[in-house]
């Protein structure tokens, strides 16, 4: 093999590659990327088993072939040779070494067999659809931060992804929940997604997929199967196992009788909370919402290391409440308004609150209260 490629095109499709290798491996060649060089692309392949992704690059192949090296130390090289260098990528296939030159650097490196790269088998989907970009990031970015990293409770270690009835029909749903706070998420229904099962997309997925999703321009095809699904622009392919479990009946803990309505400004209400949880010496610590006709007091109150308090004027016309929250969850909760206004609706001190933005309720999240 022996190809050309310019290096910030290389940098690109390597570091998508290696972020999914995982560091420690006892199964060597799970260190490599697979690199596949034909026609006038050249492929970057790397797996964990559970998730695969293949980044494709325009170059100039002056000999097809195929070759794995290590993917950390390969992208640690790339990143540090010049900007807009021109890089040559040469494998023998005799000497097991991959030579890879730039200007006056040259580095030779320790190759695997091509043919002990594990690459995942291909499965039948059943449902096929195009998503833009946009559309797939705000179902996962304003979900995923409520993804459990519990390992006993396994099934709640990602994202459900799965058509629903919505208010005004069928939805693409996301919905990710530790068990303290929900995050539920519609966007309209793409064509081709009616029939797609519900899966449970991994955290590490989530994470990984975020990267694909950068082009506000980009459609992505998605293609979902039972165990598999699998996220694809003309150049990067992200194929994941799903998790094999059952999501449990999210449903149930979204309150519909909540009555006693908040309206803040979504910005204020972060900082705000963000200052008087700087007192706290853990930052589990409950933060204390006291509230008045269009007045709302946070405070916080350690007794090891001091007490805070802040007022808000708000728009609240029930009566008198006090009820706390985990600092943390509030503070990610707040962050993921966009719109200018939060509202909260709440029931009582012991029950769970709904937020949505504004009037939108295709985005609503719950959060169980602390005592305090």
């Amino acid at each position: 093999m022996k190809i050309s490629i310019e290096r910030g095109t290389l940098l690109k499709a390597v570091a998508q590659a290696q972020s999914v290798v995982e560091r420690r491996n006892t199964i060597p060649i799970l260190a490599n990327v697979l690199i596949e060089a034909e026609g006038d692309t050249v492929s970057f392949r790397a797996t964990d088993l559970d998730i695969e992704v293949v980044d494709k690059a325009a170059a100039q192949v002056e000999r097809a072939g195929a070759t794995t090296v290590s993917a950390v130390t390969f992208h640690e090289i790339v990143r540090k040779l010049p900007d807009g260098a021109l890089v040559q990528l040469t494998d023998d296939g005799v000497s097991g070494r991959l030579t890879v030159e730039a200007g006056r650097s040259n580095f030779s490196l320790a190759t695997l067999p091509k043919e002990d790269f594990p690459v995942m088998a291909s499965s039948e989907y059943s449902a096929n659809f195009s998503a833009k970009a946009p559309v797939l990031r705000r179902l996962f970015d304003k979900s995923k931060f409520a993804i459990s990293t519990e390992e006993t409770r396994y099934y709640l270690n990602g994202v459900y992804m799965h058509v629903a009835e919505g208010e005004g029909g069928q939805v693409l749903r996301c919905v990710a929940t530790d068990g303290h706070r929900l995050a539920r998420i519609d966007a309209d229904l793409p064509v081709g997604a009616e029939t797609m099962p519900g899966v449970i997309v991994p955290r590490k997925t989530v994470g990984e997929l975020r990267k694909l999703l950068d082009d506000d321009e980009q459609d992505i095809a998605v293609s979902v199967s039972e165990t598999k699904i699998r996220f694809a622009t003309p150049s990067i392919t992200l194929t994941s196992k799903v998790i094999d479990g059952t999501f449990p009946d999210y449903s149930r803990v979204i309150p519909q009788s909540n009555t006693r309505r908040l309206e803040v400004d979504a910005a204020e209400f972060a900082k705000a909370v963000d200052r008087v949880a700087t007192v706290s010496s853990e930052r589990s610590r409950a933060v204390k919402m006291q509230l008045d006709e269009d007045r709302l007091v946070l405070s916080v109150n350690a007794p090891d290391s001091g007490n805070a308090e802040e007022e808000l004027a708000v728009a609240y016309a029930d009566e008198h409440l006090e009820i706390g929250f985990n600092a943390k969850y509030l503070l990610e909760i707040a962050s993921q308004v966009d719109r200018e206004n939060a509202v909260f609706l709440f029931n009582s001190s012991g029950d769970p609150t709904l937020m949505r933005e504004g009037d939108d309720t295709s985005a609503v999240y719950v959060v169980m209260p602390m005592r305090v």
